[in-house]
C-alpha cells in the first residue's frame, strides 16, 4: 500500500501517538485528516500539516459518519489512536464498590469508539477503487501491553484494550473480502503528554524497568511501526507489542 497521494485518517491526532504518526504519514505524502475532540489542538495540527481538521467524538457514530466522507479521497490508511486512560480499581479506599460509569465510560471511548471508526471507515473504504494489487486500505488500533500484562487499577483499561486486541482478528478475517487488512499496535511506556508531565525521576525509574533499551518509548518508533504495516502487505490480523521486552509488574 502506498501512503504518498492516499487519504489518512487519524483519530487522537492532535497529541502524542496520533500527532507522530500524523506528522510521519504526511511525511509520507499522505493527505492527513485528524479527527480528535473540539478543543483539542486539531485545527492547529491540520494546518502544520497541510490537512484537514474533522472534530469529532470516536464514541459518536454521526460524528465519525461525517469525518470520515469529510477525509481525502481516497481514503486508504485509518489509525485509531484516541483513548484515555484513567485508574479505576475494583474497590475503592473505603473498600466500596468502584463507580460503574468511570468503567463504563473507558470502555466505550477506548473499545466501543475503536470499533465506531473502524465500521464507519470501512464503509467507505470498500466501496473504494482497488490498486492494481487489490488493496483497498489498511486499518492500526492501538491496544496496549495492558492488555496482556494489566496491573492494580487497570481492569477497565486492560478490558477495553484486550477488547481491541481480541475483535483485531476476526475483522481482518471479515474485511479481507474487500482486501482491507486490520492490524492492531500494543505500545508499552511510552513518552505520551501523559507520562511527560511526571517528574523527570519518574519517567527515568519507568524507562529503567524495560530490558532494552532502558527507555521509554518515543512516539516516533510507534509512527514508523504503522507505516511498516502500511508497506508490508503481508501484515494482517495480528497484534504487534512495541514495548522493549518489557512485562509490567502488578504494580
Amino acid at each position: 500500500m502506498q501512503i504518498s497521494g492516499a487519504g489518512a485518517l487519524v483519530t487522537g491526532g492532535a497529541s502524542g501517538l496520533g500527532l507522530a504518526t500524523a506528522r510521519r504519514l504526511a511525511a509520507a505524502g499522505a493527505q492527513v485528516t485528524i479527527v480528535d475532540l473540539p478543543n483539542s489542538a486539531g485545527a492547529d495540527v491540520a494546518a502544520e500539516l497541510g490537512g484537514s481538521f474533522a472534530p469529532a467524538d470516536v464514541t459518536d457514530a454521526d460524528q465519525v459518519r461525517a469525518a470520515v466522507e469529510a477525509a481525502s479521497a481516497p481514503l486508504r490508511v485509518v489509525v485509531n489512536c484516541a483513548g484515555i486512560a484513567p485508574p479505576a480499581k475494583v474497590l475503592d479506599r473505603d473498600g466500596d464498590p468502584a463507580d460503574l460509569a468511570a468503567f463504563e465510560r473507558i470502555i466505550r471511548i477506548n473499545l466501543v469508539g475503536t470499533f465506531n471508526v473502524i465500521s464507519q471507515a470501512a464503509a467507505v473504504i470498500s466501496k473504494t477503487e482497488p490498486t492494481e494489487g487489490g488493496d483497498r486500505g489498511v486499518i492500526v488500533n492501538t491496544a496496549s501491553v495492558a492488555a496482556f500484562d494489566g496491573q492494580i487499577g487497570q481492569p477497565a483499561y486492560s478490558a477495553s484494550k484486550g477488547g481491541v486486541h481480541a475483535m483485531t482478528l476476526p475483522i481482518a478475517r471479515e474485511l479481507a473480502r474487500y482486501g482491507i487488512r486490520v492490524c492492531t499496535i500494543a505500545p508499552g511506556i511510552m513518552e505520551t503528554p501523559m507520562l511527560a508531565g511526571l517528574p523527570q525521576a519518574a519517567q527515568d525509574s519507568l524507562g529503567e524497568q524495560v530490558p532494552y533499551p532502558a527507555r521509554l518509548g518515543r512516539p516516533d518508533e510507534y509512527a514508523a511501526l504503522v507505516a511498516h504495516i502500511v508497506d508490508n502487505g503481508y501484515l494482517n490480523g495480528e497484534t504487534i507489542r512495541l514495548d522493549g521486552a518489557i512485562r509490567m509488574a502488578p504494580k
